[in-house]
């Protein structure tokens, strides 16, 4: 027996109505089959049987047997219930590459859902459906993903900004340069090498082993360094490894660097003199105000990152340099969406 394609095909994913299901009931009780009452009815008989399936209530006969028999009322009755239950359909449906895509990215590469869906629209990576940032938040709340859990999920930021405190002078460091002395052409970001550093420190009665942590403030370039502890030798020694590796290129790509007004950054004449010639100047160093970290606000940012990967409480020491360099390399990697979720790399491409 044949049926109509054209008219099964119309009519897909196109729920039975009322209607119908009372003239399954009067045509059953014909004693049609239903595959005749799907042909009566331009419907698939799969479709009927299942309908014909969820509507069966078991009667009781005049001789106290029983009968199973279909009732339109009832089988209606299912249908709206099933249908309150069900919800809103969800708008990544049956997209599993998507979804395996967003939970490689949040779980494994510990992106947070912004730069996820940012990444995806600024690269123009083809899923059969799209999601902004809001709605993929909503569906990790809703437990949709299987794999992801608020846990996975860098803090969320507090959008509120904090109000700043009155600066304080540094009277342990009134020899090196504030930053009040600093050009304000560096505040407005337009130049490349002007830097910011700072010390992300392991486990109190750890090995002592600190990471040096140089963030750019354009392109917000981060460069980690492995150090044995939080000294003024150790910060000094880093610097100087840092100038024989760029050799004459390092006065144009450090042109400037700002520091807080812990003990290891208070040489500043250590910090600014050269390696390569002593008698010159191969940096110049500032000073944030104490208590002030907003003004050092891109080391501060880039330093969330890095605990992403090394949680406080960490012993640094037994971090392999290898590791500190894959962290790096994520971080220049990592989508911005100040840069239209461009990431340093691709800036400095």
């Amino acid at each position: 027996m044949s049926y109509n394609n054209n008219t099964v095909e119309t009519r897909k994913n196109k729920h039975l109505t009322e209607k119908e299901r009372y003239s399954i009931e009067t045509l059953l009780k014909e004693k049609l089959t239903p595959a005749e009452i799907a042909k009566r009815l331009d419907r698939h008989p799969r479709t009927i049987e299942r309908e014909i399936k969820r509507g069966m209530v078991r009667l009781l006969n005049s001789d106290l047997s029983y009968r199973k028999e279909y009732c339109a009322d009832t089988a209606h009755r299912i249908y709206l219930e099933n249908g309150k239950n069900k919800g809103r359909n969800l708008k990544i449906g049956n997209d599993h590459e998507l979804a395996k895509h967003i939970e490689k990215r949040i779980v494994k590469d510990k992106y947070a859902p912004d730069a996820v869906i940012g990444e995806i629209k600024a690269k123009g990576m083809k899923f059969k459906t799209s999601i902004c940032t809001k709605t993929l938040y909503n569906y990790i709340d809703q437990g949709v993903f299987v794999n992801i859990t608020n846990k996975d999920l860098p803090v969320k930021k507090d959008k509120k900004k904090g109000q700043y405190r009155k600066v304080r002078i540094a009277h342990k460091n009134l020899k090196g340069t504030s930053i009040e002395e600093r050009p304000k052409s560096i505040e407005t970001r337009e130049e490349y090498g002007h830097w910011e550093m700072d010390c992300v420190v392991g486990k109190r009665g750890g090995s002592g082993a600190t990471l040096l942590v140089l963030s750019e403030r354009k392109r917000r370039e981060e460069i980690i360094i492995k150090i044995p502890n939080k000294t003024q030798e150790s910060v000094i020694k880093a610097l100087d490894a840092l100038e024989r590796k760029y050799g004459r290129k390092f006065k144009d790509k450090f042109k400037t660097i700002t520091v807080d007004n812990g003990s290891e950054f208070l040489d500043y004449k250590g910090l600014e003199r050269s390696v390569l010639n002593e008698k010159e100047q191969r940096v110049k160093i500032y000073y944030a105000h104490p208590y002030s970290s907003w003004e050092r606000g891109t080391n501060e940012n880039i330093n969330k990152l890095i605990r992403r990967f090394i949680p406080k409480g960490t012993d640094i020491g037994k971090i392999s340099k290898r590791k500190i360099k894959e962290i790096e390399l994520w971080i220049n990697n990592y989508p911005r969406r100040i840069f239209g979720y461009k990431s340093s790399n691709d800036l400095a491409a």
